[in-house]
Parts: structure tokens; C-alpha cells; sequence
């Protein structure tokens, strides 16, 4: 079948300017590519099969403007929402900043709900008001070693942070490794009486396992 010859048609935004070199395929397919002109002046490489289904409209430019325009419409930009969402994918992907190695490099990622590029901060917006977002609270995730989604993560004032992050704590007793939290579930004691016995009383692991904890009746 005679391969057909694009230049001069326009898909879009984008103009076929000429054939470029082809493209090998991992299943050993050969796509051709073609040299595109957008109409905002950038240059882009672009395969056959992608102009013509539609795929590929712009040289990217598109989809920033639509961004823009979904982020004109709800007017949220400027809010402490938004920004709080921003630098909460900035923890899991921009490799450049301090916080990354806490987040983004231990495998915490930021869930495809929140993460959508066409309406991932409105979801997120949604969720934080549904789920009691005050100025005064931000977001934690219950458990430290999970993702940034719904079903993880909560508003919490910076007191109840510092209580759930006391949780990564990992104790060896008997030759085990746990989190705080299990060495307490396991002794049938709670996690803050576990904390203050060993960082602020300064016992020995097998004495605070091992003192039974004493109730309090009101």
C-alpha cells in the first residue's frame, strides 16, 4: 500500500512541513515520522499514526492553554489549596528539591485522581472541602509509608502530624524489627505511652514493653 504523503496538510494546530527519519518500533514496526510547524511557531517530530487519529493536536501548547483555561475558570490559583497541592506533587516528583528524597524518592507518589493534568487540582479541591479543610490544617497522610489519595490522608493540625509521624519509628527487640505502633499493639499498650517511655523517661526497650500501662478511669 503507497505509503501517504502528509506535507502541507494540517492536523490541528500542527502543519506537516516535511518526512523525517523513521521510527523502529520495540515489535520491530517501522513509523514514519513527520517535521510539524505549530501554529505557535515551535517545531515538533510526530508519527504518522498519531496525526491521523488525533493524537497529537499541538506541539504541547495546547494542553498548557487548556491548563490555563481550567485554572482561569475556577480561580483557585492563588488560593492555600493550590498551593498546597502543587507542593505536594513537587515532594514526589521534582528530583531538584530538598524534600524529594522524603517523598518521591522512597516511592510515595501522588494518586491519578489528584494528579490529572486536565482536572486533578478540582478533584483534590473537592476531596479537602468534603473532608473538613480549615486555613489552619494540612494535609497528612495516615500512613507515612503510603501514597497521597484519598483513602490515606486526612487534615490534621501539626500536633496530630507529629503524633502520626512518631508511628515510623522503628524499634529491634528480641531480635525483631517493628514499627512503634505494632511493639505497642502487640504489648497491649497505647503508642503515646510507648513514645514517652522511651523518649521522654528514657527506659529501656524491654521496661517499657514490659510495665503495664495504667488506666486512668474518669
Amino acid at each position: 500500500m503507497k505509503k501517504r504523503n502528509l506535507i502541507g496538510e494540517r492536523f490541528g494546530k500542527l502543519i506537516v512541513i516535511e518526512e523525517c527519519e523513521s521510527k523502529k518500533q520495540p515489535s520491530g514496526q517501522i513509523k514514519t515520522m513527520w517535521l510539524c510547524k505549530c501554529d505557535c511557531g515551535n517545531i515538533t517530530k510526530v508519527t504518522s499514526s498519531n496525526l491521523k487519529r488525533g493524537n497529537t493536536k499541538s506541539c504541547g501548547c495546547l494542553h498548557k492553554e487548556k491548563t490555563a483555561k481550567i485554572n482561569k475558570k475556577h480561580n483557585l490559583t492563588s488560593t492555600r489549596l493550590y498551593r498546597i497541592w502543587q507542593n505536594m506533587k513537587n515532594r514526589c516528583l521534582n528530583q531538584k528539591i530538598k524534600a524529594y528524597k522524603d517523598y518521591g524518592g522512597r516511592g510515595i507518589k501522588v494518586c491519578e485522581e489528584w494528579l490529572n493534568k486536565q482536572n486533578g487540582f478540582i478533584n483534590f479541591y473537592n476531596w479537602a472541602i468534603d473532608n473538613g479543610y480549615t486555613e489552619n490544617l494540612t494535609i497528612d497522610r495516615i500512613d507515612n509509608d503510603g501514597n497521597y489519595e484519598p483513602n490515606n490522608c486526612r487534615w490534621a493540625t501539626i500536633l496530630e502530624q507529629s503524633h502520626n509521624k512518631r508511628n515510623c519509628i522503628k524499634i529491634t527487640y528480641n531480635n525483631k524489627t517493628k514499627h512503634i505502633s505494632e511493639w505497642a499493639k502487640e504489648y497491649n499498650i497505647s503508642r503515646d505511652c510507648l513514645w514517652q517511655r522511651l523518649y521522654v523517661l528514657n527506659w529501656n526497650i524491654e521496661k517499657a514493653l514490659l510495665t503495664k500501662q495504667k488506666l486512668h478511669l474518669k
